[in-house]
């Protein structure tokens, strides 16, 4: 009988690890620097921003990848009423430009949703690059009637069903239903981008 071996794996200066966590409280400065770098200053503008302006993240779907000590990628979930049905919006999703090659993004997608879907969330929509999102599962198949507040390519309004059918035949307005910030702290967030 032959017994059983580990496959050898070769680690390249690439193979480097990395951890994903809840967000904390001290990742926020770190965080914001991060978004900056990869979506520039102008990022506030953006048609998405205004679903999470003054809202808080869904509960336990902030998370952060951690390579050497440093926070090097992000994602947060947040809750929207897409159509009047109950859904997530995803955004943003960034990792350091210098850690790209080291599969954090697709972790922090695989885990986000995981986690949503252990929530027992029905659907996660996003705005982004439909290429890119179409591996974890999202297209644009059920968000064509489906509408932002501000502009936005339709092309790149693309959706993933936690639930089957969760989507179906919806149409209308995304809006934001999650839980506004606490005055103080939304107040704080506001003078921080204006900076």
């Amino acid at each position: 009988m032959t017994a059983l071996r580990k496959p050898q794996i070769a680690l390249t200066s690439k193979a480097a690890p990395f951890a994903i966590r809840a967000e904390r409280a001290a990742d926020v400065a770190t965080r914001e620097a991060l978004l900056d770098t990869c979506f520039g200053e102008n990022r506030h503008g953006r048609t998405c921003q205004r679903l999470r302006d003054g809202r808080a993240p869904a509960a336990g779907l902030a998370l952060a990848a951690v390579h050497e000590g440093q926070l090097v990628g992000t994602v947060r979930l947040w809750h929207v009423s897409a159509g009047g049905r109950p859904a997530l919006v995803l955004g943003p999703l960034a990792v350091d430009p210098a850690c790209r090659e080291l599969g954090i993004g697709a972790a922090l997608m695989q885990q986000a949703l995981a986690a949503a879907r252990a929530r027992g969330h029905a659907a996660v929509i996003l705005l982004g690059d439909a290429p890119y999102y179409a591996r974890f599962g999202f297209s644009a198949a059920k968000t064509g009637e489906l509408s932002l507040p501000g502009p936005f390519q339709r092309d790149r309004l693309l959706a993933l069903e936690l639930t089957e059918g969760a989507l179906d035949g919806v149409s209308g307005m995304i809006i934001p239903s999650g839980a506004a910030l606490p005055k103080r702290r939304a107040s704080r967030a506001l003078h921080a981008h204006a900076a």
